[in-house]
């Protein structure tokens, strides 16, 4: 398991536009991908689970990967999430 601390910069949170891109490059991962964020934890592949979790900008999340290269997959997403998530 390979944990990382990363504040949303995203000026409307994660909304539907960057929910889904987020979505959508986890789901490109074997690993199991989650969020933790405001006491819950959720699916990263669900597009539906991230977008319910209503994260603000300037929420501190913990993303967590687990399984095969879990590490490259950490920061692959992490990295996804600092630059903004193509916004």
């Amino acid at each position: 398991m390979a944990l990382r601390n990363i504040v949303i910069k995203n000026e409307q949170g994660l909304h539907a536009r960057p929910a889904g891109v987020l979505a959508k490059e986890a789901m490109k991962s074997k690993c199991d991908i989650s969020i933790t964020a405001n006491g819950k934890k959720i699916n990263a592949k669900s597009l539906l689970a991230i977008m319910s979790s209503a994260i603000k900008c300037g929420t501190e999340i913990v993303l967590e990967v687990t399984g095969e290269g879990e590490e490259a997959e950490l920061d692959r997403i992490a990295a996804l999430i600092e630059s903004g998530l193509g916004e």
